[in-house]
């Protein structure tokens, strides 16, 4: 239990002065020069089956310094903040060793604020550590009482609330805090030599309560699991495929939204020729953006999802970017390097899991603009195809991604007909992009992203889109 939930807040509030004193004694020594303190309060409980793998509550306190000379970069991370003056000189020392070009970042205004992303319902911290691990219990019960299929079950909560404070050699100087909330449910059936696994995943910048009342979702995963044991496997093949709103965001993140972060791009020749701006990537229709800003109306909070903030890790404002317009790429995601470097504008997505970890460029919240078909439409004229809903997982390999739907119905006559199992969705992602047919009037945001890169995995981001119908998909299932 947190002995003081207020002592770290204030420990690093007090900090203030002293990294902008140091700030000041070392920065005629380096190009740039920047330190990002965070205090973070977390809970963390995960249940397999009857046993509890982890329940813990926890607080920490630390650091990092970044230091730019001639372009190369030195970075020290540090959980003492009296070692904060040896950690200065140790990121100093690493930029002066290896940079040997120019430091080019893209201009941004130095700003001095505090900032908050409000909560609309309850504080996790403000919620006993007895209480969360009895919700965890609750939907362990409902997965584990579903059905005497039901062998495996898998249960996770998690909380965390961060304080940052981000100090430059440019006098910026910003505080920010958010509360992050994330549960995750899995239940996998046997029936002899068949075994499925039904998964749920869900997560809010709001409030606690989003996480509190989920017991049809719960129920969803463990009926996932055991309906599929009865379900035939799909023929493999090529068909055109309708996918809902979830997919349409796992889809948009991993196999389009990693390729427009432009560090991907700035170090692959290859690859920046590839997602040239003015290149067109698909129809007129097509429209697809990430941004992290908080979309305010009357003054009032509107939306806020998971990848949403003020400002990134290096205090560059968060923003909304068009990535693609009118089917053409017309924007990439940036860092204040990689902005630099390729004569853009910076986009505010530099960010980092924790103070361990260098900010890199990463999505936020990702999504493909809501269309002007009826859902209904999507499925006309199509004499055989394949309808995607949910997911279960996936990979992308550069261009090429492959992805498992959580559900799936066979698509007959322009109707959906009956259920099959064991679908996978593969392609490349450019391709698809193309094949594109026609792009649903619904739209739903999916919050249960945690995205890896560069060993940081679980950053928090937002997903979303409409009902996509594509053609040509590879869908993976029984040869025949």
């Amino acid at each position: 239990m947190f002995t003081d939930k207020c002592s770290t807040i204030d420990n690093i509030n007090d900090r203030k002065n002293i990294i902008t004193d140091l700030i000041n004694r070392y920065r005629h020594r380096v190009d740039f020069l920047t330190i990002r303190l965070e205090a973070a309060e977390s809970t963390d409980i995960l249940l397999r089956g009857k046993k509890i793998d982890t329940l813990s509550e926890s607080t920490s306190l630390g650091g990092q310094v970044r230091a730019c000379y001639k372009g190369g970069w030195g970075f020290s991370a540090f959980n003492d903040l009296a070692s904060l003056q040896e950690r200065m000189e140790e990121a100093i020392a690493c930029a002066r060793i290896i940079g040997d070009d120019e430091t080019i970042l893209a201009e941004v205004a130095p700003i001095q604020t505090v900032c908050t992303i409000p909560l609309i319902g309850s504080d996790p911290r403000n919620i006993s550590l007895t209480d969360k691990k009895a919700l965890c219990d609750h939907y362990n019960d409902i997965l584990r009482s579903y059905s005497d299929r039901i062998t495996t079950t898998t249960v996770s909560y998690s909380d965390s609330t961060q304080n940052i404070i981000i100090a430059t050699s440019e006098d910026t100087l910003i505080e920010q805090s958010w509360s992050d909330l994330e549960m995750r449910f899995s239940a996998t059936a046997r029936q002899e030599n068949i075994v499925q696994t039904g998964r749920e995943t869900t997560g809010s910048r709001k409030a606690y309560e989003d996480l509190s009342q989920l017991d049809r979702q719960v129920t969803g995963a463990a009926q996932r699991a055991v309906d599929a044991l009865a379900l035939p496997v799909i023929p493999g093949g090529t068909y055109p495929v309708v996918i809902d709103p979830i997919l349409t965001g796992l889809f948009v993140h991993e196999a389009f939204g990693h390729l427009s972060e432009a560090d991907m791009a700035y170090e692959n020749p290859d690859l920046l020729e590839t997602m040239s701006i003015g290149r067109r990537f698909g129809s007129e229709e097509l429209q697809i953006y990430d941004g992290a800003a908080p979309h305010l109306k009357n003054s009032q909070l509107e939306e806020i999802h998971r990848g949403s903030y003020y400002y990134d890790d290096e205090g560059t404002p968060a923003t909304t970017t068009q990535l693609i317009k009118d089917g053409v790429l017309v924007g990439r995601l940036h860092s204040r390097e990689t902005a630099g470097k390729l004569g853009e504008k910076p986009t505010g997505n530099a960010r980092c899991l924790s103070y361990h970890y260098p900010p890199i460029v990463r999505m936020t919240n990702t999504w493909i603009g809501r269309g002007k078909t009826p859902v209904k439409e999507l499925f006309q004229n199509i004499p055989i195809g394949v309808y995607a809903s949910n997911w279960l997982g996936g990979m992308t390999n550069g261009e090429m991604f492959t992805f498992s739907a959580g559900e799936a119905w066979m698509i007959r006559d322009g109707k959906i007909a009956e259920p099959v199992r064991d679908v996978t969705l593969s392609g490349n992602v450019f391709k698809t992009l193309a094949n594109i047919e026609a792009i649903g009037d619904d739209f739903y945001w999916d919050e249960s992203g945690g995205c890896g890169k560069g060993g940081q995995s679980g950053l928090p981001v937002g997903c979303g889109g409409p009902s996509l119908r594509i053609k040509d998909v590879v869908v993976g299932g029984e040869t025949v």
